[in-house]
């Protein structure tokens, strides 16, 4: 069953970051419709030109969510999580409160992407914890014209052990001019693919570098058979080829409010972590990555 697009957005130009000089972001995914967007927040293009190695942001907290770093340019340093390369991914769950990035570093050029995901209320209440997926150690989809690696869920015959608390097909895609990819997708599944560069046609919608083609929601004839049934995403590269990362996920369908790096269910669950973070509750990402060194 083919899947199309419902919608086609085209992302704002990059504007001034919060790290200050040498960093623009462009804010991909907005978390203005959580229903919409279910189960995803936020995803955030983040691009740096740090002419001399220096430490970036700062440590800030995290609730309720995961999320989901992928450097796409560059190298970052982290005391934490170690030299991040092209490729590397980090997928954090913040569960019930986690300080992170308390020590990053970059220098030159580098490009990172990064989702947010939110947990459902059974999760959010988990201690913190994240896995670091290695270029070299990401399945690699090997295909005519097609090159990728699977971060998460499944593609074809492979498989991903990235242990994620949200059902998620993540996938990072080089396309040949012309050729021709097919994903398959639960039939429950929402999500989108983000063109980084080239351009790519789903159906007869042609996207274009910096745009956002949301997948038109299946059928009900096939969502209620979503345990069974597969719905095929394919994407046609334009003359000059097109890389794109597809994000795809079950939704949670359970009400949902953000406020700040929080995601909870209820304007009471938000109070309640602001006070805990307050109190000092959250866990440390450099506590949780001394712990996973021992």
């Amino acid at each position: 069953m083919p899947r199309t697009l419902s919608r086609i957005e085209t992302t704002p130009p990059p504007a001034p970051g919060f790290i200050g000089e040498g960093h623009t972001a462009v804010e991909v995914v907005a978390p203005t419709d959580l229903a919409a967007s279910d189960p995803f927040v936020l995803l955030m293009d983040d691009r740096l030109d740090i002419a001399t190695r220096r430490q970036i942001g700062g440590a800030h907290p995290h609730a309720g969510l995961e999320t989901v770093t992928l450097v796409l340019e560059g190298t970052l340093h982290d005391r934490d999580e170690g030299a991040l390369s092209p490729g590397d991914l980090i997928w954090m769950t913040a569960g019930r409160g986690i300080i992170h990035n308390e020590a990053v570093e970059a220098a030159g050029r580098s490009r990172i992407l990064q989702l947010w995901i939110a947990l459902p209320a059974r999760d959010r209440d988990l201690a913190p914890g994240f896995e670091i997926v290695r270029a070299d150690a990401a399945l690699v989809i090997d295909a005519p014209g097609v090159t990728g690696r699977l971060y998460s869920g499944a593609s074809g015959a492979l498989r991903s052990p990235t242990r994620n608390r949200v059902p998620v097909t993540l996938l990072d895609l080089t396309l040949a001019p012309g050729a021709r990819f097919a994903q398959d997708l639960p039939a429950s599944y929402n999500g989108f693919i983000y063109v980084v560069e080239g351009a790519v046609t789903v159906a007869n919608d042609a996207l274009t570098k910096g745009q956002v083609g949301w997948f038109a929601p299946a059928t009900a004839a096939a969502t209620a058979r979503a345990s069974s049934t597969s719905t095929d995403l394919a994407f046609t590269a334009g003359p000059r080829g097109a890389r794109l990362v597809l994000y795809a996920g079950e939704p949670i369908a359970e009400p949902l409010i953000q406020h700040g790096p929080f995601v909870a269910g209820s304007r009471d669950e938000l109070v309640e972590l602001h006070r805990r973070f307050r109190a000092g509750q959250f866990a440390s990402m450099s506590e949780l990555a001394r712990a996973a060194a021992i």
